[in-house]
């Protein structure tokens, strides 16, 4: 018998496991602590031991901020020279390094790890919590990601289950599952328009799909990849930090002790301000001036205050949903509902800017934090035959297309086509007797092809001699309904054919995933010598052997 199949919600701030039963009901798993979500925070404590993920990691994170990494889902498929990577380092209290293919990873000791590796402890920490909660073993898994992540995004979350020990089944777009998630128990054969606003702890996601009858189908998708309340968070750190700064001279900025608390406490403001119109931030030796005297911080902050300070956050969900609503070719009036995911939506500025946008209360009956695992795991109901009469039509979220010339970008399949979709365009060579054709494929928005990702190229070689023009390519691009996408380059003449199925590596190689699995294996030996001696025999987390590693492609 398969084992189940979770339903993971991968989250920047928080993550949750849900699963369906035998009898079709999909339920929030808990920790053995009751918790029914989990902070996506990882920390390694300085004094050596076991890793420490959740709740435990967020409790010492004050006192141990240069180990204790957080958000890290912003830096999945980033280059570190990013500008929202820059953002993001001003304020963490740990560092973010550049690997050495460039990509964003962060340093904990003398070790440089990938947001992969920091992503499949919060993974690990799931799965056991399903396991002790079901009794059983689990090794598959439903992920999902922001709708606007890219490929290569997509590919370093898979990497990051396989470091799991996870078989991540499929990946699906968040404001998909949630819309699952909503209309799972909802079956009508009148067709519905909804939109789906989740603006979580580090992404933003606009989805408009139509439901009728179990089939959910994405029209259009957009959103900001590198939005959510993180940046919140940076905006009253960075804010508070200045003030202080004016007043004391005390650089907060340059002490991550005391970042960390102050960042903290930003945290639980925000958090507070969603339902009061005042609180106070009470923060007793947070530092100390420049006479070595204390400095205790003791401030009102109002909820005027902070729409302020973030105002330039929250006009940036404008655009997208427009773009996204223009896309689908709908008005707001045509929607009958949009749903609200993501601890952020608790915010009433947010509630209000997506009432002014759509011309409607959204809708607030799901819990935002659940909401997203829950329809991951109705699509595991799905994908595992528990649901012969769902169905469920997605899009893809970037345009595709070609290099032209040395900047030029010809989009093959436009952003928001229904999976899967196939591409065909025909080439004729340029100079006499060229005896190859080379095609580069990227995604992305951006006419300068440089701005967009390179996603890899397929060369037929060997064409038969000829004028300038005489000899013609037929490229053919096809997309799934995973997103993985096979292109093939076909001689018309001859049939000679090249082809290459494009699966982005994510930033991490092969070898590179191998040797996280055997560090982790290692770091863990370490960590069990440690553990306290209880009756005369060292206590030991049994692990169980991972599956083998399948090489991309096969």
């Amino acid at each position: 018998m398969a084992s189940r199949i979770l339903g993971i919600d991968l989250g920047t701030t928080n993550s949750c496991v849900a699963v369906i039963d035998d009898r079709g009901t999909v339920t929030v798993l808990a920790s053995p602590e009751g918790e029914r979500t989990t902070p996506s925070v990882v920390a390694w404590p300085a004094a050596g031991g076991d890793v420490l993920v959740g709740t435990p990691a967020r409790r010492q994170a004050v006192s141990n901020a240069a180990q204790t990494v957080f958000a890290t889902k912003r830096l999945v498929g980033r280059k570190v020279n990013n500008d929202d990577v820059a953002l993001a380092a001003r304020t963490a209290p740990y560092r973010i390094v550049a690997a050495a293919n460039g990509d964003a990873w962060v340093r904990i000791g003398n070790v440089n790890r990938s947001p992969q590796e920091v992503a499949s402890h919060v993974l690990r920490r799931l799965r056991a919590i399903a396991e002790a909660a079901l009794g059983e073993p689990v090794t598959r898994a439903i992920v999902t990601v922001p709708a606007y992540f890219d490929e290569h995004q997509r590919q370093a979350t898979r990497d990051a289950g396989t470091i799991a020990g996870l078989d991540v089944v499929r990946i699906l777009n968040e404001p998909t599952a949630a819309a699952l998630a909503y209309g799972a128990h909802r079956v009508s054969d009148r067709r519905r328009l909804i939109g789906v606003f989740d603006l979580g702890g580090g992404t933003f996601d606009i989805s408009i799909m139509s439901v009728e009858n179990g089939i959910f189908e994405v029209l259009a998708t957009g959103g900001d990849s590198a939005l959510g309340g993180e940046d919140w968070d940076r905006r009253m750190v960075e804010r508070m930090a200045d003030e202080i700064f004016d007043k004391t001279r005390i650089d907060l900025m340059q002490n991550p002790v005391a970042l960390g608390r102050l960042r903290e406490a930003c945290e639980a403001a925000k958090k507070a301000l969603s339902a009061e119109r005042e609180t106070w931030m009470r923060l007793p030796f947070l530092a100390q001036d420049q006479d070595g005297q204390p400095f205790n911080l003791e401030r009102k902050l109002t909820r005027d205050e902070v729409e302020a300070w973030t105002a330039a956050e929250l006009a940036r969900v404008d655009a997208p949903c427009r773009r996204t609503l223009a896309d689908a070719r709908v008005t707001p009036g045509d929607l009958e509902e949009v749903l609200l995911v993501g601890g952020m939506t608790r915010w009433p500025a947010v509630q209000a800017t997506v009432e002014r946008i759509f011309g409607k209360k959204p809708s607030k009956g799901a819990n935002p934090d659940e909401v997203v695992a829950m329809g991951a795991a109705a699509y595991a109901g799905i994908v595992g035959g528990d649901d012969d009469g769902a169905a469920l039509l997605d899009v893809t979220p970037h345009d595709i297309g070609i290099k032209v010339g040395e900047t030029g970008f010809s989009v093959l399949i436009a952003r928001n086509s229904m999976l899967p979709v196939r591409a065909r365009k025909l080439f004729a060579t340029t100079t006499a007797d060229q005896k190859f054709v080379s095609i580069e494929l990227y995604q992305g928005e951006h006419a300068d092809v440089r701005k967009n990702r390179r996603l890899g190229q397929v060369t037929l070689d060997g064409l038969p001699p000829g004028p300038a023009g005489s000899i013609r390519v037929e490229l053919n691009l096809t997309v799934d309904v995973e997103s993985i996408m096979n292109v093939t380059a076909r001689e018309l003449s001859t049939g000679k054919e090249a082809g290459v199925t494009l699966r982005p590596s994510g930033g991490l190689t092969q070898r590179e995933i191998v040797e996280i699995i055997s560090r982790r294996r290692e770091e863990e030996t370490a960590a069990a010598a440690t553990r306290p001696i209880d009756g005369g025999t060292l206590t030991r987390v049994p692990t169980r052997e991972l599956p083998p590693i399948k090489p991309r492609g096969e």
